[in-house]
């Protein structure tokens, strides 16, 4: 990106004047190297985000910040729905409600090295992976329906994990104001037998090692060592979302010019929130929300099968949270002296709310909540927590990843999958994944350096360093 077209603000913000119909300022969240690495679409983007009707304060881009759908990948605006504001699925994503709940265990790097092999064959077993690739689970449309209302709450139920679970999960596991009824049964017929599956991408189920700690108190508060293994998982609502994405961007595109919205890309298609369009598509996203929650449920319990069956003596699996990275919640903020519910938009996005938050659970008000920050494979991965404040700073948002430097097609030309498995064995990482290919585009250099993007996320308070994990297993699709 070009930062000659940028105002600086600080070392880690910069921001885009408003121009050309755009009705607030962009603001960038990255240091000087970050902000030049980003591809010149995210400025294309962010500026158009910026045009959209009831867009308040200003159209933000996180540190792990590019090219994405609409909006771009690390993309955060709020719109008021009194003013007019819109809810765009591009600004949501295919992947609704894509996420990572991290677990903790009581166990270190000499227990995992005594099983690492058998381990990763029978992870690899239980945890479906790849593009398409269905699982052993499947539900009936009634099921599915009553999914999409429960979510995680409702997998529970079924005997898919512990009710304990449900305290440290985003909106305790449930989304409200769900409408199965608005999502079609092309989607539905999706997901059928994709309930506990990962799918592909840079999804994965990921075997880690806490080697650093950056704030003491906090890790105590949260469970956290030293050496500690604790397991992340990164997926979302797999076919169901993607079909609810398609299908009401396509309705959105259409009744733009019966909503009077000019749109300075179609792929940012929309429609006022308090619309009927509006409501059927917050009713279904809902739902996609849902199904994520209840999918990274299923499959916690399949994790726990085999870790009980591998660890009979040590085999407390302790969620420490779930969160989500592509959503549009209703929040209220204080805006320009009062109290405004907005409808915020997190496109690879995490929300980070600071300590004290009425909507945070008992565990984490002294803490602020878990922000999970992925690496890839053969990279180290980060656990921070919000900061007081940064519901001012970037409606309560920090980043979600490093956030791709190459394309898929790019990495692809790059490197080979095969070597790539042996390469991450030979430092000591096994990987396990039904697609060579998969991984090549995966490959961890495919990366922006996580650690930049997490030490500017901190910098810019947006939330704050606590842990540092490195990989010793992944499940990849």
């Amino acid at each position: 990106m070009d930062i000659n077209k940028l105002e600086k603000i600080s070392d880690t913000e910069w921001k885009i004047p408003p121009h050309k119909g755009m009705k607030v300022p962009g603001i960038i969240f990255g240091d000087e190297i970050l902000v030049r690495e980003m591809d010149e679409k995210v400025y294309e983007q962010v500026t158009n985000v910026a045009t959209l009707p009831g867009i308040v304060k200003a159209a933000y881009v996180m540190p792990d910040g590019h090219w994405g759908y609409g909006f771009p990948i690390g993309g955060v605006a709020a719109f008021d729905p009194e003013e007019g504001g819109v809810i765009s699925g591009g600004g949501v994503g295919f992947d609704i409600s894509c996420g990572v709940r991290c677990l903790l265990s009581e166990l270190t790097r000499k227990d995992i090295e005594a099983v690492k092999e058998s381990l990763a064959h029978e992870l690899s077993r239980a945890i479906p992976a790849g593009m398409g690739r269905g699982g052993r689970i499947k539900f009936t449309f009634s099921e599915l329906d009553e999914m999409l209302v429960g979510g995680a709450k409702w997998a529970i139920a079924q005997g898919y994990g512990e009710m304990e679970d449900l305290e440290r999960i985003e909106e305790k596991g449930c989304m409200q104001g769900s409408i199965p009824q608005n999502v079609s049964d092309k989607a539905k017929k999706r997901q059928q037998d994709e309930m506990g599956t990962l799918g592909s991408g840079n999804h994965y189920l990921e075997v880690q090692e806490v080697q650093k700690i950056y704030q003491e108190n906090i890790a105590e508060l949260l469970g956290i060592k030293l050496g500690q293994i604790v397991v992340s998982i990164h997926c979302g609502s797999r076919g169901l979302g993607h079909q609810i994405g398609t299908e009401y961007l396509r309705e959105m595109l259409l009744k733009a010019d019966e909503y009077k919205i000019k749109l300075p890309d179609w792929e940012l298609a929309c429609a006022p929130i308090n619309s009927p369009l509006g409501q059927q598509y917050l009713g279904a996203m809902r739902a996609g929300i849902n199904c994520a929650l209840a999918n990274r449920q299923i499959l916690t319990h399949l994790l726990r099968k085999v870790w009980n069956e591998t660890f009979p003596q040590q085999s407390v699996l302790k969620l420490l949270y779930d969160v989500s990275h592509n959503t549009c919640k209703a929040e209220e903020y204080h805006l320009e002296g009062h109290v405004k519910k907005l409808y915020v938009h997190r496109k690879g996005a995490t929300r980070a709310f600071g300590p004290g938050h009425t909507d945070l659970p008992p565990a984490f008000q002294k803490t602020g909540q878990p922000v999970f920050i992925g690496g890839s494979m053969g990279t180290e991965s980060y656990i921070l927590t919000g900061m007081s404040g940064v519901e001012h700073r970037s409606f309560s948002s920090a980043c979600h990843g490093a956030g791709r430097a190459l394309s898929r097609h790019q990495a692809l030309r790059q490197w080979k999958g095969k070597q790539l498995v042996k390469d991450l064995e030979e430092r000591g990482i096994l990987i396990r994944s039904p697609s060579y290919r998969g991984v090549a585009e995966e490959a961890p250099l495919a990366y922006k350096n996580v650690t930049a993007v997490v030490n500017v996320t901190e910098q810019a308070g947006l939330a704050q360093k606590v842990a540092k994990l490195v990989p010793l297993i992944c499940i990849k699709g």
